[in-house]
């Protein structure tokens, strides 16, 4: 069997979700990736990082992004600076995956995906919760007719106030803001389970004044092809808050940790219908891994490119219109 295409990565900035769980990935997968680099802007980080992960270390990130050898740059850096270095590692002709939200802006998300179509790089945001057993559970029972069909959905992702003050979360001109961290995904959820064909009824979001970020809020979701309504829910000053549940005309699903089950733990389902509770308990299952295992078979095997394409876009117009909606 021929030996298997090894991927080159670059990282762009030193975030603690990068430092906890992305790169960790990265170098479980070794049969598959190869960390060549990890830039920041402060010297002294991209060095403890690029020691603590045995890879180089670069003080600018343009000279990581240029280099040749690397294939693909994971970009998790504040979302007001997401769109300059996604477009800037398309013209290098790097494939991409980066944090949520992909960028601040549709007309920027419609930019870089046309970008990324233009010349066939994957353009991936990081909803890592896509690839956890736990929603495949979900939409075989869903698939199967467990509870019936579907007529709602509620989805919230909340938690306390950040204890730094200076968190990039509550800087306007970082991109900051619960509706582009913690909305984005009850948002994105909602189109796991229903499609593209979601489209915001209303929408409410509660701004801190001096901070000018908002803090909290909420949209009710439609679809154009069913009468299901998604209420979302989301924020930075909220008792925490991590689920979904699926209700139907038998039955509901529910389930706790939907986006941030711990990776190797065991995440659990809760089916209820006139005969009964059931708990479905996954495997232990690293949703970081599984979404780095799809993104390499999507680039060597090029497929399913204009399908993130497209959710991409959609998800940004979701978030587009929620803020078109909102009372302020």
């Amino acid at each position: 069997m021929p030996k298997s295409k090894m991927i080159n990565v670059g990282v762009l900035g030193c975030a603690n979700i990068a430092d906890r769980f992305v790169i960790p990935a990265f170098l479980e997968l070794n049969e598959l990736f190869c960390l060549k680099g990890i830039a920041s802007r402060n010297d002294t980080k991209s060095k403890e990082f690029a020691e603590k992960f045995n890879c180089e270390s670069f003080n600018s990130y343009d000279e990581l992004v240029k280099l040749d050898s690397v294939d693909l740059l994971y970009i998790p850096l504040p979302n007001s600076i997401h769109y300059e270095w996604i477009k800037a590692a398309l013209l290098n002709n790097k494939h991409v995956l980066v944090e949520k939200s992909l960028s601040c802006s549709l007309r920027d998300v419609i930019e870089l995906n046309t970008l990324a179509e233009e010349r066939n790089l994957v353009l991936l945001e990081n909803f890592q919760f896509r690839f956890h057993t736990q929603l495949a559970i979900i939409k075989e029972l869903l698939v199967n007719n467990v509870i019936g069909e579907i007529r709602n959905i509620k989805s919230s992702f909340g938690f306390p106030p950040f204890p730094d003050k200076n968190n990039i979360r509550y800087s306007k001109e970082l991109g900051g803001g619960a509706l582009l961290d913690a909305g984005a995904y009850p948002l994105k959820v909602a189109q796991e389970i229903l499609g593209q064909e979601l489209y915001v009824d209303s929408a409410s979001l509660h701004y801190n004044k001096e901070l000018e970020v908002d803090i909290w809020g909420a949209a009710q979701l439609k679809s154009r092809t069913s009468n299901v309504v998604v209420q979302t829910a989301f924020g930075f000053d909220n008792f925490y808050q991590c689920n979904l549940e699926v209700w139907g005309s038998k039955g509901i699903i529910k389930a706790n940790r939907i986006f941030t089950s711990t990776p190797g733990s065991q995440a659990v389902v809760t089916v209820t219908t006139t005969d009964g509770e059931q708990e479905l308990s996954t495997p232990e299952d690293n949703h970081f891994k599984n979404l780095l295992s799809s993104l390499y078979k999507m680039v060597t095997n090029k497929t399913n490119f204009k399908n993130e394409y497209a959710a991409n876009i959609n998800q940004a117009k979701l978030i587009h219109d929620v803020r078109g909606k909102s009372n302020v």
